[in-house]
């Protein structure tokens, strides 16, 4: 079969198509035959930098939708040929993947193969970051930056559906505004926003403010909530070491901070994931969620979806094409 990997980090050149051994599942878990693969910043960031890479070679990829080409011993509920949607914990860009059970999810009645692929990591942390851990309540206000990106769009349409009384997003570039206002967002700002949210809330702030980058923009998110006001930290796209937060910054406006991954989660409470993906699947089956793929590759052109997201003018889910 077909697999990308890489043998050393650098830029999207050192992804290379190689022939490897059709995987078989062991105990607990399955084997899909993939369709196609989502493209998230966590793979550049293991091509790049080698974050979460154990070892090399390495084949990087966290999310497929398929057909299931085997089952291990001990797994029920899942069958020789249905289709289903697979959170991994790397090793998606290839043929065929191995994934335990307990995250791999069937596709609801409705669900193409190509809409498959757009779910298992992006729609569960967006409603994750919304309800499960944000706890958004109706009239509220958020704050979303990288709301163009493939969980920036489906957070924006569903802090709407919450009943949000406003949904700011962070962008860019102009481009990735007009684009991120189509999916939920009452207001986009091009890069700095503090002064511009304090504008837009009359000094007040924002009630929950998301943030997959850390660093100075986790800061500025923290300094434009309100009082009492909460963030969710889910990444740090900007590299910056560890933050710290404590007293000086939450006390005196009763702030909370709270973190979400949802590769941790399915490591430690896999249960928990299951809920919380049939939650957010169903808000996919019932329109209130369209996730569009906005750019499509073939497993072979993965360095050129690389080179795209690492460009930062993409917007929506970028997809990989496998099946043939």
């Amino acid at each position: 079969m077909r697999a990308v990997e890489f043998q050393e980090y650098g830029g999207p050149e050192v992804l290379k198509v190689v022939e490897a051994d059709v995987p078989e599942p062991g105990p607990g878990e399955v084997s899909v035959d993939v369709a196609y693969v989502g493209v998230n910043f966590a793979d550049l960031k293991a091509r790049s930098e080698g974050y979460r890479v154990p070892s090399l070679p390495f084949r990087p990829g966290l999310e497929i939708s398929g057909r299931v080409r085997a089952v291990g011993t001990g797994v029920t509920g899942l069958a020789v040929g249905q289709k289903v949607a697979a959170l991994t914990q790397d090793g998606a860009y290839a043929d065929v993947v191995v994934a335990d059970a307990g995250t791999v999810f069937p596709l609801p009645a409705g669900v193409a193969l190509r809409a498959g692929a757009t779910l298992p990591s992006v729609l569960p942390t967006a409603y994750a970051l919304v309800h499960t851990v944000g706890r958004l309540q109706p009239g509220e206000t958020v704050l979303v930056q990288g709301a163009a990106g493939g969980v920036g769009t489906a957070v924006g349409q569903l802090a709407k559906a919450a009943g949000a009384r406003a949904v700011y997003g962070v962008v860019s570039s102009a481009a990735k505004a007009s684009y991120a206002q189509e999916y939920g967002y009452d207001e986009v700002f091009v890069g700095e926003f503090e002064q511009a949210v304090g504008a837009a809330t009359d000094g007040r702030g924002v009630d929950l403010a998301l943030d997959p980058v850390g660093g100075e923009t986790l800061r500025a998110s923290l300094a434009s909530l309100a009082r009492f006001g909460r963030l969710v930290s889910y990444g740090n796209a900007s590299g910056e070491p560890a933050w710290t937060v404590g007293q000086p910054e939450l006390y005196p406006r009763g702030l909370s901070v709270a973190g979400f991954s949802i590769l941790t989660l399915a490591q430690t409470a896999p249960e928990e994931l299951r809920t919380l993906t049939e939650q957010a699947f169903a808000t996919a089956v019932d329109g209130t969620v369209t996730l569009p793929v906005t750019a499509e590759f073939g497993l072979e052109e993965a360095a050129q979806a690389h080179r795209l997201m690492g460009a930062r003018t993409s917007t929506g889910k970028l997809l990989l094409r496998v099946a043939r």
